[in-house]
């Protein structure tokens, strides 16, 4: 069975785990990439991570976004909304049907 995770501060995901989300909240971004990296690997579906944090990390990011598990998808952390998770949604919706059908 698939399950999702939310990686990031404490205080931004904590909310996830009321709703049967598994949290992973870490401190410095090689703990990050370090937990990104196992639950890829064992069979999460779907991964939250804030968005600051995918920021510090964007080659370990990068090298999921072509395949099919896991959906990586940013979320704003507790600081705010960088706009960096709806900039990889347009992408995404842009190759998969060949031009920015959102702008």
């Amino acid at each position: 069975m698939y399950k999702a995770a939310v990686i990031g501060d404490k205080d931004s995901i904590y909310g996830f785990a009321a709703l049967g989300l598994e949290v992973f909240p870490v401190s410095d971004y090689s703990g990050a990439a370090a937990t990104l990296k196992k639950l890829a690997d064992n069979s999460y579906a779907v991964i939250y991570v804030t968005e600051a944090l995918a920021a510090a990390m964007p080659d370990e990011i990068d090298k999921y976004k072509n395949r099919v598990m896991p959906a990586i998808i940013l979320i704003p952390g507790i600081t705010g909304n960088t706009g960096a998770g709806l900039a990889n949604v347009s992408k995404a919706v842009e190759r998969a049907v060949g031009s920015d059908i959102l702008n």
